[in-house]
């Protein structure tokens, strides 16, 4: 399962403050043209204060729209005919004429530039609907539940816009155990697609294909290599390409909860039982795929047995290098007891108690990806105990996380 969150984009405002802005482009016009008259009633300039008045319908077409434009055109022009307080003789009909000539001028050249930016506007949110298709299709929604694990996942992108950046993840079912990949590929945001693409690719292929972890990861990483290969310039070596690694982390969950991994410098998962926290580091983690040559042997680590409710918290390094406006790194491990306390083990709760905190401790503003992804075992093999809670249906959804940040932490 994927959490959809209905929050504003990042950089954007609440809903009451997008209503509140409507309200003052609206009103300003009006404003504009109301300060002017007054004026001129009250320090009369012989009409020259009126030439202002073609200021307003700009103003109604950049804010609010074509229709507005015209009408208050309009009265702009019927009022800059209107004689107001002494007339001198120099400023006759001909002057005030001149100013209304200059105010419609004004109206059909905002009414055209108007009419452009509509369309521009709906290209745009066209172009942003075909991206976020694209990468929905890339970072594509988990299941709420794959043989027998209960999962949930969130996403963040440090790039404003992106759906998904430069950190993965995917769990799939096959006949070997549930398979599991969480990654960071070097650099964030939207340069970092590529990359990402491929080790998707390729590990949807392999987790089928492969029996052993270690025949996965070297799949995967033929696969950056010849990602590589192909971004090469003529005559550049692939291994110059930006310099371009990737950590990874392969997690295999058997059918009775025995737990595998491989890890690529990538930072080992959370173990979640009891209602309590404990970090799984069987040993040092081999360094990034894509840094050195994979060694001849890859034997999977074993990390232990997930019992009934118990489960896995996987992360990205994006996570625990968040940084405050004091500069004090978040505390993972100390936020995620406090989730497992308080929502107890249920996946979609623990990942939606760590991403607020996460936002609210880095005040919105993430200098590089998140990924956060949760492996329950839902399995039962107690007969007198309950199944594992379902997330409500307001909590589900069937499309990847966006990377909103709500508008109190902007």
């Amino acid at each position: 399962m994927i959490r959809a969150w209905a929050t504003p984009p990042r950089g954007g405002a609440s809903a009451g403050a997008v209503r509140a802005r409507q309200v003052f482009l609206l009103v300003l016009p009006g404003v504009w043209v109301a300060g002017v008259v007054v004026w001129e009633l009250c320090r009369p300039t012989s009409g020259q204060l009126l030439q202002l008045l073609a200021a307003a319908p700009a103003i109604a077409c950049a804010g609010t729209g074509r229709r507005q434009c015209v009408l208050l055109g309009g009265v702009c022009a019927l009022l800059a005919l209107v004689p107001f307080g002494a007339v001198e003789p120099s400023a006759g009909l001909g002057t005030r004429a001149t100013t209304c000539g200059a105010v419609l001028a004004v109206i059909c050249a905002s009414y055209l530039t108007a009419g452009r930016r509509l369309r521009l506007m709906r290209e745009l949110e066209r172009s942003r609907e075909v991206a976020t298709a694209a990468q929905r299709v890339l970072l594509r929604p988990l299941p709420y539940r794959i043989d027998g694990m209960v999962l949930a996942a969130d996403h963040l992108s440090a790039s404003e816009g992106a759906v998904v950046g430069g950190d993965l993840y995917e769990v799939t079912g096959t006949g070997y155990g549930v398979r599991a990949v969480i990654g960071d590929v070097r650099g964030h945001g939207l340069e970092a697609l590529g990359t990402v693409a491929a080790m998707l690719g390729s590990f949807r292929e392999a987790a089928h294909d492969e029996p052993e972890l270690g025949g996965v990861l070297r799949r995967l990483e033929r696969a950056h290599q010849r990602h590589l290969r192909e971004r090469a310039p003529d005559g550049q070596s692939a291994a110059l390409v930006g310099e371009e690694f990737v950590t990874l982390l392969l997690v295999e969950v058997a059918r009775d909860g025995t737990v595998t991994a491989l890890n690529c410098g990538h930072p080992w998962p959370y173990r979640i039982a009891r209602r309590t926290v404990a970090p799984v580091a069987p040993e040092e983690p081999m360094p990034p795929l894509g840094l050195f040559p994979l060694p001849d042997e890859l034997p999977a680590v074993g990390c232990g047995r997930l019992g009934p409710g118990e489960g896995l918290f996987l992360h990205t390094d994006g996570a625990a290098d968040a940084r405050d406006a004091a500069g004090e790194f978040f505390p993972l491990a100390r936020e995620l007891r406090g989730a497992v306390e308080t929502v107890g083990h249920l996946p979609c709760g623990v990942v939606e108690h760590l991403r607020e905190a996460l936002l609210r401790h880095s005040g919105g503003r993430l200098t590089d990806d998140v990924a956060l992804l949760m492996l329950c075992d839902g399995r039962l093999r107690v007969p007198d105990r309950a199944p594992a809670r379902r997330c409500s249906p307001e909590r589900r959804a069937d499309g990847p996380v966006r990377n909103s940040v709500p508008a109190q932490y902007e």
